[in-house]
């Protein structure tokens, strides 16, 4: 088994630094498809595409068990690498800054090893891999192209560098937040730089309106909400000598449930207009939602817990986190369908495996495949390695 066990997770190794060599936008994951699609039909495993560049994959497809469904994301960002690998980016303006080569390549250790074990899975399982994650409703149109169709329960997992190594978090609730943009239009009245009261100056209406939208969290929710109000630009483009005719202002929200989504929603209104009133300009008010809270449900939070604890010993979880993350997640859209869980599980184990998601110095830790292959293959009921250690199990450290 071990030497069955060692092919996988290296074949799903060079997959994944493949991937991240050639990464792909949301929405045009056309080679990242391709690959998917070779690799499963060279396992002998049936498929079909779905939403476009997505992809689901059927095991034991007759078994009379719970239908589990398995999900990892396929898309990439638009950054400019700078970690240094040898597999580093080829795509100028565009990396696996995230982890989705990892996660991808994690799903399709999975199916791998499934593969040779399908024999012994108690039921079907479904692997869904989901393009257009970051900020493409990925998951709303996997859904709408039957991705859940038939499944009882569903499992994902992001790798989380804030996180020591090996250690995993699983709440029985909220996990992520919920997430939205917004742009506010601010419309004066342009002209000559020397002559301030012929105009109306949308720059500073705009200075104010972000001067008082920071004030929503720390004044306007109770000190106990989790939320996160955030202005990211101003653009008021013009010349030394001249007042523009208008300023745009972009921000994002982070929110843990709809109740609070909706009240900062017209608190960014509200104060927007009525300050803008103030300094003789109007104000435009944009709002773009995008994701809700990732929230698990608590029986397959449970079995992710305990199966990871099952794995890597009674330490192996990770306390000392202020939950929800801020972050955003997609898979939010499948919990809103069907029970299951999200977790996510630490890859920092030392400098080169502590940057950032989202930053142009991260690259996805594999040592995280063989950890997290092996707890899908235990939620689907399949037997893994006693011994994971020769094959890429980290001592994962005891919490204080």
């Amino acid at each position: 088994m071990s030497d069955s066990w060692q092919e996988t997770i290296t074949n799903a190794k060079m997959l994944r630094q493949d991937l991240h060599a050639h990464p792909e936008l949301g929405w045009q994951e056309y080679r990242t498809a391709d690959r998917i699609r070779e690799t499963l039909s060279s396992l002998n495993i049936a498929w079909r595409a779905c939403a476009g560049t997505g992809t689901l994959a059927w095991l034991n497809p007759t078994g009379k068990g719970p239908h589990i469904a398995l999900r990892g994301d396929i898309d990439a960002l638009p950054l400019t690498e700078n970690s240094q690998k040898n597999w580093t980016s080829q795509q100028p303006g565009c990396m696996h800054a995230c982890g989705h080569d990892g996660h991808t390549a994690t799903l399709m250790a999975t199916a791998q090893w499934l593969k040779m074990q399908e024999s012994v899975l108690p039921g079907p399982v479904t692997l869904i891999f989901q393009p257009a994650e970051e900020g493409g409703h990925g998951a709303r149109e996997m859904i709408n192209d039957g991705a859940l169709d038939g499944i009882d329960v569903i499992y994902g997992w992001h790798n989380w560098p804030a996180i020591p190594f090996g250690k995993l978090v699983c709440p029985d609730d909220i996990v992520m937040s919920g997430n939205g943009t917004f742009e506010l239009i601010v419309n004066g009245l342009g002209g000559h730089a020397s002559q301030p009261e012929l105009c109306r100056d949308p720059v500073l209406a705009a200075s104010a309106i972000t001067l008082n939208l920071q004030q929503v969290i720390s004044r306007r929710l109770p000190p106990q909400q989790a939320a996160v109000l955030s202005v990211t630009s101003i653009e008021a483009p013009s010349a030394p000598t001249v007042i523009p005719q208008q300023a745009k202002i972009g921000g994002s929200i982070r929110v843990p449930d709809k109740a609070t989504r909706e009240t900062l929603n017209r608190l960014i209104t509200e104060i927007s207009q009525q300050t803008a009133i103030s300094y003789g300009v109007h104000c435009e008010v944009n709002i773009y939602p995008r994701y809700e809270a990732t929230t698990n449900h608590a029986l397959p939070a449970l079995q992710m817990r305990e199966q990871w604890q099952t794995l890597f010993g009674a330490d192996a979880l990770h306390s000392d986190i202020r939950l929800p993350i801020m972050a955003s997640e997609d898979f939010s859209y499948y919990l809103q369908e069907i029970p299951g869980a999200f977790a996510l599980v630490g890859s920092d184990d030392g400098p080169e495996h502590q940057a950032p998601c989202h930053s142009p110095y991260y690259d996805f830790n594999d040592r995280l495949i063989p950890l997290v292959t092996a707890l899908f293959a235990r939620l689907c009921g399949a037997p893994v390695p006693e011994d994971l250690s020769n094959v890429g199990k980290a001592s994962i450290r005891k919490e204080s």
